[in-house]
């Protein structure tokens, strides 16, 4: 390479093609496979006669599973490559959830759905930086924010399965056909495999590396988990994971209980919590677009700050609407609109995968990316545990014991406006000089 760094520019129109498409499908299918388990609790509960409480924690056995797959994919994003760590993942992935509908009790189910998230954990920070960092930096908020937006298609095709599956089959194989359909990560795969390209920043980075070309004053740290924790990042960090475990608590103490709010606790039909899903799916994937080119227009603290205002609003309205019952008018009923106002608050996710990309070096981007994203799912991971718990305390109101995650609004809101500001930065490798090469 005779420039000073990778031009974005360098990739073909199909590359790029390849690698939006490929991360958006990454990330849909990584999303359904958690999200369809909220619509198949009460289906596993009854199959495996288990407690409800031990099939919830199901969901976060998934989510601390993520947490080792974020670190371990993570830092093999930073060693082996965007590409071949993102291929690694997607295999776990799929095997695990593919033998999870095997499962024959709550001890199998627990280890496979484990597995499962160790899967998971890396193929969104692997996936996101590859992007980030061959994208036109201009547009990197939008293209990011049709990365996330792609939850909306999980979101809907989650309910739409989940409410198929478990309605169209009897209850041992309901559930299980829909875990089944987890498994389509292996098309994913062979698709990367043929198609997208390796990022050439860390192509470039790790040309350089194994040159011995890498200029620092601190002695050589080889471990990318550890280094994201040293000198001026350990602050920039501290921040970034209390800021993404503080997104994951508010979103999965919600989410993961919706669907059972409004069927159990408030006397709605199936068929309308599917149509509310599918209509908030739409809602959801506009307030994406938007919020994505409004962040490269106006900053990426806005991109994030706006949809947790949106957040706040929905706590609100929980408190004061969320024991009214649906009476037969979906427009008429509050907690349609308070699980709009909640998915337009999802929205701030748009930014996280740009935000901490460019925050981020090179060096321990794919690390740094990874983990703090899936150690924000661990602390979400808890919420399905403490919202239950909350409610009983609450004296059985699901809809009281779903507002602990209103401190965790507060917080979110709070980092967001801490983190340094970063739209326009450049995330590629620079020539030093003297023609050898450094890292931005």
């Amino acid at each position: 390479m005779t420039g000073t760094s990778i031009e974005t520019s360098s990739y073909s129109r199909v590359e790029r093609i390849s690698i939006i498409a490929s991360c958006m499908l990454g990330f849909a299918l990584d999303l359904y496979d958690v999200l369809i388990m909220p619509f198949l609790m009460g289906s596993i509960q009854k199959s495996l006669q288990i407690s409800l409480a031990q099939v919830a924690s199901i969901t976060s056995l998934t989510l601390i599973g993520s947490v080792i797959g974020g670190a371990l994919f993570g830092w093999l994003g930073d060693r082996v490559g965007r590409k071949q760590s993102l291929q690694l993942t997607l295999l776990l992935f799929a095997a695990g959830s593919i033998s999870s509908a095997f499962a024959w009790n709550y001890w199998s189910l627990a280890i496979l759905r484990f597995a499962t998230g160790i899967g998971l954990g890396g193929e969104w920070g692997a996936g996101m930086v590859l992007f980030n960092e061959a994208w036109n930096k201009e547009r990197r908020g939008l293209g990011s924010a049709f990365i996330q937006g792609s939850a909306v298609l999980a979101s809907a095709s989650a309910s739409v399965i989940g409410v198929w599956a478990t309605t169209s089959f009897s209850l041992e194989w309901g559930w299980r056909i829909a875990l089944l359909t987890g498994g389509s990560p292996i098309l994913l795969m062979i698709f990367i495999r043929l198609f997208m390209p390796e990022s050439k920043a860390w192509l470039q980075f790790d040309r350089t590396r194994k040159s011995n070309a890498l200029q620092t004053a601190a002695p050589k740290q080889t471990n990318t988990l550890v280094k994201m924790f040293q000198g001026r990042l350990l602050p920039i960090s501290l921040m970034c994971l209390a800021w993404m475990m503080a997104y994951m608590f508010s979103y999965y103490g919600i989410v993961v209980f919706m669907p059972t709010l409004m069927q159990k606790s408030l006397n709605t039909p199936p068929e309308i919590v599917r149509n509310i899903s599918v209509i908030a799916s739409i809602v959801g994937g506009i307030s994406y677009i938007a919020m994505g080119a409004l962040n490269d227009a106006y900053g990426r603290r806005f991109g994030a700050l706006v949809p947790g205002l949106s957040w706040f609003a929905m706590a609100c309205g929980l408190y004061l609407y969320a024991h009214e019952n649906y009476a037969g008018n979906l427009f008429e009923f509050p907690i349609f609109w308070i699980y709009l106002t909640f998915v337009i608050g999802n929205s701030s996710l748009g930014v996280v995968g740009t935000w901490l990309s460019e925050i981020y070096p090179i060096d321990v981007r794919s690390t740094a990316v990874s983990f703090i994203y899936m150690a924000g799912r661990g602390i979400g991971s808890l919420a399905p545990v403490i919202v239950p718990m909350a409610s009983a305390f609450f004296g059985g109101e699901l809809a009281l014991g779903m507002l602990v995650v209103a401190p965790a609004i507060l917080l979110f809101i709070a980092m967001t406006l801490s983190l340094p500001e970063t739209r326009g930065r450049e995330l590629a490798v620079k020539a030093k000089p003297s023609t050898q090469q450094q890292t931005v």
